[in-house]
């Protein structure tokens, strides 16, 4: 099944300037696909609370991926992603 990866505005921007992280978030982002399947993978993936409810946090390293899933539809949109301190800031 193909999955359909859509990026905010912060996100495209936070790309933009750390071009060398799209490979990596996209990686993280399958796998995480990947263990919501049933597959056993090495991603840290977590159900967010609070006013991040109803996203999923993807932990890479000092990267933090801050992420939705429509499984219906199988498409994710990355909505923030930020080093480790600024991820959870609005």
């Amino acid at each position: 099944m193909t999955w359909v990866i859509g990026f905010t505005r912060d996100a495209e921007k936070f790309l933009s300037r750390n071009h060398m992280e799209r490979a990596g978030v996209l990686d993280a982002v399958g796998l995480a696909v990947r263990k919501f399947g049933g597959e056993t993978t090495a991603v840290n993936v977590k159900k967010l609370k609070g006013v991040w409810r109803g996203y999923y946090r993807i932990k890479r390293g000092d990267l933090r991926i801050i992420a939705s899933f429509d499984f219906e539809r199988s498409c994710a949109l990355i909505e923030q992603i930020d080093w480790r301190g600024n991820a959870y800031k609005e």
